[in-house]
């Protein structure tokens, strides 16, 4: 077992928020983060209150009615812990991240260097309260899970001697291990501690808890043996170029963008990488910034990427949200990359798709970012509205509205053509008197004639009406309209809407 310090950061998810800003915090405040409706972390001021972690968010509030309240955010925990781990390995590379709030580093190397183990954690501590990061618990001992337990039992900084791992422990809880299944079945065979679980016979453990008890029964024992697995750190792809003077005009910023966007292409291809999803960040000269993320049909190239900071900077202008004082720096961050080998084209090309990705993309560069359009379905109660326009190469919106319930809506199958402004027509009865639908939804003659374009369509078989209310809350907003479905004697299908008094044709089933 290798000698190993454990970086601890008690209650991190707390302290995450607090750093993200996310949440106006005063020091004294109790706050809880919530996952799944139970308290998973809190802070002191909470647990003086009585709040605890498992606790139900009713309870934890009738422990503590000023209690503060924020979801769960893993990536928001990781995020604000990444800039910690950076400093962490100015001071001793090979570090490993447990998780956020929690990483090991082998402890040979510094101590030699500090005269110590304690000298060499007291110096990282007080190197990251130099920097404002304070409250951290550092734990050495043999093994990982040993230092973590020590870190969890230090005010500020503890070393458990060599070979003491086991005796340190022996009065743990067996709960400390993690698996709160086997901890439950532990404590109902009277075993509470790790010491009476290390003292079972491991044959006996391997045979009644397998392959996962049998590892809890060795960290128990003091004797784990697993290494610290230093994090291989990516390399910097984000590439930047500033101007002073800044530029005003979006094409000279274009032109100063060509260069940068070509060793940033260049530098994800030298790795086997390229990039789909770029984030575009520009800085104005007041310090405001601007910044979009931008996906590709395929990948970005140095021209694809110039473009993008054109338009981003082009769309603001006449926006009028625009970086009033010129443009100082401009930023490209890959936002996801792919491997280069599934954008590499084939030996005979990729045929028609690529030729049409070459094509629409020279369009959209001539016509500007909107030039060149792409249709989606999305959700809504009339045909047009399920339509979503998207500029080529951006993705959808991610949205759950097709999957909505859309009380209304016309059911599947969906007309082939759908008129983006319905087509007025008229619609008579076998008379040639108008038709209306009564409150109760009665139609007062069944339909018999389409009126359109100056043609008598017979209708030989039709369906409805079916209502289609929106915004019923509002007396003001309220739209009533009734849909029908009609086949005409030449076997024309149509679906047919009435709304105000008014006949039109949102579709046609081809």
């Amino acid at each position: 077992m290798e000698r190993c310090l454990v970086l601890w950061y008690p209650d991190w998810p707390v302290t995450a928020l607090i750093r993200s800003r996310q949440l106006r915090i005063d020091d004294h405040d109790p706050v809880a983060i919530i996952a799944n409706n139970h308290v998973v972390a809190c802070s002191a001021s909470a647990r003086a209150d009585g709040v605890r972690r498992g606790m139900r968010r009713r309870d934890a509030q009738s422990r503590s009615p000023r209690l503060r309240l924020a979801p769960e955010d893993i990536a928001r925990d990781a995020r604000e812990f990444m800039p910690i781990v950076d400093r962490i390995e100015r001071f001793s590379p090979g570090l490993q991240l447990l998780r956020p709030g929690l990483c090991a580093l082998r402890i040979k190397g510094p101590a030699r260097y500090y005269g110590g183990e304690l000298p060499a954690a007291l110096a990282l501590l007080g190197l990251l309260e130099s920097e404002g990061i304070g409250g951290a618990r550092a734990g050495i001992a043999d093994g990982r899970f040993a230092a973590e337990q020590a870190a969890r039992a230090a005010e500020h900084a503890l070393v458990i001697p060599e070979q003491g791992s086991a005796a340190f422990l022996s009065p743990l809880p067996v709960r400390v291990l993690g698996d709160d299944r086997l901890a439950e079945l532990l404590e109902q065979l009277g075993i509470r501690t790790l010491g009476d679980f290390a003292a079972l016979d491991a044959r006996d453990v391997l045979d009644r808890f397998g392959p996962s008890g049998a590892m809890l029964h060795t960290l128990a024992a003091g004797e784990d043996s697993r290494r610290i697995e230093p994090r291989i750190v990516p390399p910097e792809h984000s590439r930047e170029v500033s101007f002073e003077p800044p530029v005003m005009l979006a094409e000279q910023v274009a032109f100063g963008v060509r260069v940068t966007a070509d060793h940033f292409a260049e530098g994800l291809a030298s790795t086997g990488l390229v990039c789909t999803e770029l984030r575009v960040e520009l800085t104005g000269a007041e310090g405001e910034s601007l910044e979009r993320v931008w996906a590709h049909p395929a990948s970005f190239d140095a021209a694809a990427i110039v473009d993008r900071v054109r338009w981003q900077l082009e769309g603001a202008l006449s926006a009028g949200g625009g970086l009033r004082g010129g443009v100082t720096q401009v930023r490209l961050i890959p936002e996801a990359v792919g491997s280069i080998s599934a954008h590499e084209p084939g030996l005979f090309g990729r045929g028609v798709d690529e030729r049409v990705a070459h094509a629409l993309s020279r369009v959209q560069a001539m016509l500007g970012h909107r030039g060149v359009m792409t249709a989606s379905i999305g959700g809504g109660r009339r045909l047009a509205e399920r339509i979503i326009w998207t500029p080529w190469g951006d993705r959808p919106p991610p949205t759950p509205r097709e999957q909505r319930p859309w009380p209304g809506a016309l059911p599947a199958p969906h007309p082939s053509t759908v008129y983006q402004r319905p087509i007025p027509v008229g619609v008579e009865g076998e008379r040639g008197q108008a038709i209306h639908v009564d409150e109760r939804d009665t139609l007062s003659c069944d339909p018999a004639w389409i009126l359109a374009g100056g043609r008598r369509r017979r209708i030989t078989a039709w369906a409805g009406p079916w209502p289609l209310i929106e915004r019923g809350w509002d007396p003001r907003e309220v739209r009533r309209a009734h849909r029908f479905q009609a086949v005409d004697a030449a076997g024309g299908a149509w679906a047919l809407i009435l709304e105000d008094g008014d006949w039109s044709v949102e579709g046609r089933y081809d």
